[in-house]
């Protein structure tokens, strides 16, 4: 079994639009398949019992990249970016970065 080091980060939203936070998935994932790029984890949430963000997070995922700078440029895309302004920003309220780590898989 071969083993590789990737950068992931945990992440909670607060999704109020669950069908324009799927057009979002939907945009992006492509493009994020395409730089190496996965979503190793996706929940939906039904209780927050402790937590520090604004809004309840009702969304959690680990989004995982094959190092820091694929993380870096997938999120300073232009793609991405159009994509995050039609469909993320109306979707979504609230945005809790949990954790960023680097991280042995496989």
């Amino acid at each position: 079994m071969t083993t590789q080091k990737r950068h992931e980060i945990l992440v909670g939203l607060h999704v109020n639009d669950d069908a324009g936070y799927q057009r979002y998935r939907d945009g992006m994932t492509p493009l994020l398949e395409a730089c190496g790029g996965t979503f190793r984890y996706d929940f939906r949430v039904s209780e927050m019992l402790q937590g520090n963000s604004e809004k309840p997070i009702n969304r959690l995922f680990l989004i995982s990249f094959p190092d820091l700078e694929t993380k870096t440029a997938f999120f300073s895309d232009p793609a991405y970016l159009a994509v995050r302004g039609e469909h993320f920003d109306a979707a979504v309220d609230a945005v809790e970065r949990i954790a960023e780590f680097g991280q042995q898989v496989g």
